[in-house]
């Protein structure tokens, strides 16, 4: 199973955002698509995991369907240009290869900001997901448990969660703490914009409006987020409203000015927080009483600071998860050999119980009580050193000799038949 496992991955290493945007599946399609790829191909352990910066499918099979799994999905999601879509996309028809690309994948090396802690979260949907369709097989179950615990480990031994290493996660978490239950106002959806409100959805409890000068981009954020939606024509009225204002809009120069926080007099204390280059809120608004003015400058600085610890942790990471893939080699090839472990238990409990038939109709049933316990042991310590030397052979690599080894000895495939 474990050379069987594959996948293939479209992400933000190979993929603008026009085209991952293009490919991303809520919960919904995903199933779908899970049980579209059940419907036409002989697959197993199938995970579909899709964020805002990748879409993936993980499978076993046989057979390499990666380019018949990107054919598939782009024809679910309505797109006729198969041949330059496929181009953006990695492969992985190995499955070291795969097993590799999702322990970094689902511990955050590979995310767009290193060390991302939703990623964890979005893998664990994905599972569940799978888990939820009856597609997720002791393999897969075993490989994500080990992955989740290795997980675990990098929280707990490394700075590789610590901070926030985005600006625009920087920016939440320096909103959430200038005050408590604030109302805030997000103006301008761009790619930085459209972080911030999905950080905002994950990390707090606050009241959020958004104001897009294409309103139809903030209603369907709005819809996907559950934020309220305001006219850009009534920006001024929602400045009063708010509390904090985060803006994201792309000018060459400042729209928020000391003239319009003149202009609206009596309104309460007001933060700004500018994430804009050029900037969009003037210097000047913090000569306004009342009006305190964060910028990109500083908030960089702190994201800065906390992916710089991030990235010293990254070899410490990569020896965590080493280990941790050394654990589910060894485990994947004691699978190989469990089906020769049970077919040897099954003949010698076949012969031990004809031997117990043939000499025991004369006992008493507390004697045969002890006579079953006594070839019970027997059977198991007898059984004890094949199946070690089984497992060390899995290590070694060497297995595939030891099962033909068993197999003449015990005849167990003609056991296998007789079952």
């Amino acid at each position: 199973m474990y050379n069987q496992f594959k996948s293939v991955s479209l992400s933000h290493r190979n993929a603008p955002l026009a085209i991952r945007e293009q490919l991303a599946l809520n919960e919904a399609e995903a199933k779908s698509m899970m049980l579209r790829l059940k419907d036409f191909f002989d697959i197993a352990d199938v995970l579909a995991v899709s964020t805002c910066n990748r879409t993936e499918i993980y499978y076993s099979s046989a057979n390499d369907l990666n380019e018949d799994i990107i054919k598939l999905l782009l024809i679910e999601k309505g797109i006729e240009d198969v041949e330059n879509f496929k181009a953006y996309f990695e492969q992985f028809s190995e499955g070291d290869a795969a097993v590799q690309h999702l322990f970094h994948v689902a511990t955050g090396l590979q995310s767009q900001v290193v060390g991302d802690m939703q990623i964890p979260n979005q893998i664990k949907h994905a599972y569940q997901w799978s888990a939820d369709l009856n597609m997720a097989g002791p393999f897969l179950h075993r490989l994500l448990h080990t992955i989740f615990f290795a997980n675990k480990r990098v929280a707990q031994e490394t700075f590789f969660r610590d901070g926030a290493a985005s600006v625009s996660y920087a920016a939440v978490e320096l909103l959430e703490g200038l005050m408590p239950n604030p109302k805030i106002l997000v103006v301008g959806l761009g790619e930085i914009g459209t972080d911030v409100c999905r950080n905002l959805a994950q990390n707090t409890n606050a009241e959020v409006t958004l104001v897009n000068r294409t309103r139809s981009k903030a209603e369907a954020l709005g819809a996907e987020l559950g934020f309220r939606v305001a006219d850009f024509a009534d920006i001024e009225s929602e400045i009063a409203h708010a509390d904090i204002i985060v803006s994201s809009i792309q000018r060459e120069e400042p729209f928020f000015t000391k003239e319009m926080m003149v202009r609206l007099r009596g309104m309460s204390f007001k933060y700004f927080i500018d994430l804009s280059v050029p900037r969009s809120v003037s210097p000047e608004v913090e000569e306004v009483p009342g009006v305190m003015l964060y910028t990109i400058d500083s908030i960089r600085s702190k994201a800065d600071e906390a992916l710089q610890r991030r990235l010293d942790s990254v070899p410490h990471v990569e020896e965590i998860i080493t280990e941790a893939v050394v654990e589910f080699n060894d485990w994947s090839r004691e699978m190989i050999v469990s089906p020769t472990i049970q077919k040897l238990k099954g003949a010698l409990e076949q012969i031990r119980k004809e031997e117990l038939g043939r000499f025991t109709k004369s006992l008493t049933e507390s004697e045969l009580e002890k006579v079953e316990r006594i070839t019970t042991s027997m059977m198991q310590k007898i059984l004890k050193l094949p199946v070690l030397q089984l497992k060390a052979a899995c290590k070694r690599g060497e297995a595939e000799t030891l099962i033909d080894v068993l197999n003449d000895l015990f005849n167990l495939e003609k056991e296998k038949e007789s079952h």
